[in-house]
């Protein structure tokens, strides 16, 4: 069974985007995941196609509709779908390594991407909307939150990298940031591959790696140090 992705947006035009090149267009051409854009504007009523309206309370902006966004989510998830229904929102829960991990063993998600000021709050609740933010910093909507979602998703299903264990090593995997990686020349301006990286001692090396995850986690994400204690 392939990861079935359904995304609802005003700008379909948008996808697959980069997810139609590299490690997750070869994934989708081979079927390994699917991906359909949905356009809301299609579940309009009016001749406008309007999907919003002002917010009740006042205030700069506008908000989009909960009927007409319904009818989307109900379109896209009909009864009996188990897939996680997820709206890409600032003030959603930060997306983490663990959810991506859970979302690529799942069958797929639906991603409502919002825009304005925001969606009305009892659509959510109605359709049982998981709030999803990719960081701290506000985007025009949520299509390119989507798309790093996707991606992020995407890259761990079955067969779609490589080397599976290359997965296992990157940043949040064990709770650490990744360590530094060299490569050729092994002298580039005056600055040497470290000799431990070339003295074949696998055991040397692995500590050697642990050792730098450990401080470039202490010195950029020490939160990421207090969250998950560190196992030797």
């Amino acid at each position: 069974m392939s990861f079935a992705a359904s995304v609802l947006t005003l700008y379909p035009e948008m996808f697959p985007g980069a997810l139609g090149l590299s490690l997750a267009g070869r994934a989708l051409e081979a079927g390994t995941w699917s991906l359909d854009a949905i356009q809301i504007r299609d579940f309009a009523t009016d001749r406008h196609r309007t999907v919003d309206d002002t917010p009740a309370g006042g205030g700069a902006g506008m908000v989009m509709r909960a009927d007409v966004l319904a009818k989307a989510i109900d379109h896209a998830s009909p009864p009996g779908d188990a897939r996680p229904r997820l709206l890409m929102s600032p003030r959603g829960k930060p997306l983490t390594q663990a959810r991506v991990r859970e979302l690529a063993a799942g069958p797929g998600a639906v991603i409502l991407c919002g825009r304005f000021e925001g969606v009305d709050q009892r659509v959510i609740d109605a359709r049982g909307l998981e709030e999803v933010s990719i960081g701290d910093f506000i985007l025009s909507g949520g299509e390119p939150a989507a798309l790093v979602l996707l991606d992020a998703v995407v890259r761990l299903l079955p067969g779609v990298m490589g080397n599976a264990v290359s997965g296992e090593e990157e940043s949040f995997e064990n709770g650490l940031l990744e360590h530094p990686h060299y490569t050729r020349p092994q002298e580039f301006e005056g600055r040497p591959i470290p000799d431990v990286l070339i003295s074949g001692n696998h055991k040397k090396i692995a500590e050697w790696r642990r050792d730098q995850s450990e401080r470039l986690t202490k010195e950029r994400r020490p939160d990421l140090l207090s969250a998950q204690p560190l196992v030797k």
